[in-house]
Formats: structure tokens, C-alpha cells, sequence
């Protein structure tokens, strides 16, 4: 039984960050901007939650640290592909190599430092059930916020007028700006909140999956929160069915190693990726899934009437 609920805990703790990631696309990719640079704004997130934690010595600081670099990153991609209208696919990859370069910079004085972990926050009387106690009401801050993010973005996009307005652009931008909509201004912010979202994951990284910061530590995980949008075909709800699949594929392939199975490691390395492309094939062979849920206007350029 202990062991059943360490492996779920790890779990719980690597899909995290590929959760708030994710989410954080969905709600930038539902307003019609498809930004690849999730990746990059994950590892500027991780290293500067991690060297700011070291410097103030309270890991909440470094989660703001991270979240505020993520969102950072995020507004320099806003500025080039909606105010200069840049090709989006070009500038988000280029944002992924701004960030990879950005963060072996930064953290090059922080290699081999112990981090500053960030403690679980045990729940009153819920922390005490057996089995389910140890899984729900005993995990760090981010853990929470991932459902809140979940439960916040689903409310917003389906329940609430700002919601249906964001849907509206990512739908259809040019009808939306011929009834006054601010197109502009609504992708912003929506780029913003997942910059942020990806500041967040990458806080989560360094501050509680690994607590110590080495170079591309997100190891491609941005990526598969991109894949996890297809996944989850632009659901919110979804996005933690995928999530968690992938979190316990990775977490599956580490204990595969440590049991000594007679497997390549670098293929059980490589688990994780391979079921990521394996999904995308199921999925695309649904057609009309596809093109019933994807936003028409994603990664379409938008240039207001003058």
C-alpha cells in the first residue's frame, strides 16, 4: 500500500507541470495564437524560480519569480506576432531557443546548489484518510493551483461572457472584430496567462519535482504540453486525463529501469515522446474530431481595419 501511493504521489508530481503548461495553451490557442514557444518559457520560468528562491531564501518568492519570467517571455512573443505581425510558428520556436539559451546563462553560477524544496501543505483532518491523504491533501501549493487553473479555465471559456468572447476570436477573428471585439487586446492577455501558466510549470520543476536546477531540465516536456492540447481537443477537462497519462508513462519508465527490465534504458527514455506521437496518429485519424473542436482562426495573422 505505501509503495501504490509513493508511486501515485510521483505521479501526481510529474504531471503537474505538464497540466498547468497545457492549460495555459489551451486558453492561448482558444483565442486563435498558436505559440510553440511553451518549452522555452518553461525553462526561463524554472531557472529564475530557482535563482530566485536561492536569493530570497522563500520558494514562494521563486514561484512569482517564475511565473512573472514566463510571462515576460510570453509578452515579447505577443509583441512581435500581433503588433508586427511575425509569423507565430517561427517565432515560437525561436522563443523555445531564446529561452534554452536565456536559462543556461542565467543558471550557469547555480549548477550543482542545492535547492530550496518546496513543502507539502498537509489539509486538516482530510490529510489523515487513509490511502487517498497521502495523494490529495498532502501535495506542495502548485499541485492545488493546477486544479484550480483546470477548474477556473473550464468556468471561464464556458460559463462566463469573457469566455464566449475569447472562443469568439479564436472562431472566427474577423467577425469578432466587425462587432467591436478587441481582438488584439483579448490575445494578449491571453498570451500572457500562458506565459505565465508556463512559468508556473517550470517553478514546479525546480522548486519540487527536482529541486535543483540543470541545464534543459524540462527535457522537452513544453512539447508534449503542446501535444497535450490535441490530446485534450482544446477541452479543459481533458487536458488532465493527458496529463496524467503521460505523468505515469514517465514515471513507469524510471521504475521500469530500476527493476533492471531487460529493455534498452534509452528506449524507456525515449517512452514517454514515443506514446506523445502515438497519440497524435489516433487522433488525427478522427477528422471531423479535429475540425469540430480546433479554433478556425489558430495561427492565423490578424491585422485590424485602419
Amino acid at each position: 500500500m505505501d509503495l501504490a501511493v509513493a508511486i501515485i504521489v510521483t505521479v501526481v508530481t510529474a504531471a503537474t507541470p505538464l497540466l498547468i503548461a497545457a492549460i495555459g495553451e489551451l486558453v492561448v490557442e482558444r483565442s486563435g495564437v498558436l505559440n510553440l514557444g511553451v518549452e522555452g518559457m518553461m525553462v526561463i520560468g524554472a531557472v529564475v524560480a530557482f535563482a530566485t528562491a536561492q536569493t530570497t531564501g522563500d520558494p514562494y518568492i521563486g514561484i512569482l519569480g517564475g511565473i512573472a519570467a514566463g510571462a515576460f517571455l510570453s509578452l515579447l512573443f505577443a509583441v512581435l506576432t500581433l503588433t508586427l505581425v511575425t509569423n507565430q510558428v517561427a517565432t515560437g520556436l525561436a522563443l523555445t531557443l531564446l529561452g534554452l539559451g536565456m536559462s543556461g546563462a542565467i543558471g550557469e553560477g547555480y549548477v550543482g546548489i542545492p535547492g530550496i524544496k518546496l513543502q507539502a501543505i498537509e489539509i486538516p483532518l482530510l490529510s489523515d484518510i487513509p490511502f487517498f491523504g497521502d495523494i490529495l491533501f498532502k501535495q506542495d501549493i502548485i499541485v492545488y493551483l493546477s486544479f484550480a487553473l483546470v477548474a477556473g479555465v473550464t468556468w471561464f471559456l464556458f460559463r462566463t461572457r469573457a469566455g464566449l468572447t475569447l472562443r469568439s476570436v479564436g472562431d472566427s477573428q474577423n467577425s469578432a472584430h466587425t462587432l467591436g471585439i478587441g481582438v488584439i487586446r483579448i490575445r494578449y492577455l491571453a498570451v500572457l496567462f500562458g506565459g505565465a501558466c508556463a512559468g508556473l510549470a517550470g517553478a514546479q520543476l525546480s522548486l519540487a519535482y527536482t529541486p535543483q536546477w540543470v541545464e534543459n531540465m524540462t527535457a522537452g516536456r513544453g512539447w508534449i504540453a503542446l501535444a497535450l492540447v490535441v490530446f485534450a481537443s482544446w477541452r479543459p477537462l481533458r487536458v488532465i486525463v493527458g496529463a496524467y497519462l503521460f505523468g505515469a508513462v514517465t514515471i513507469g519508465q524510471l521504475h521500469a529501469q530500476a527493476l533492471g527490465f531487460g529493455i534498452p534504458s534509452q528506449f524507456l527514455s525515449a517512452l514517454p515522446y514515443l506514446a506523445t506521437m502515438i497519440v497524435l496518429v489516433i487522433i488525427s485519424r478522427d477528422r471531423r474530431l479535429t475540425l469540430v473542436n480546433t479554433p478556425a482562426s489558430l495561427g492565423q495573422p490578424f491585422v485590424p481595419d485602419r
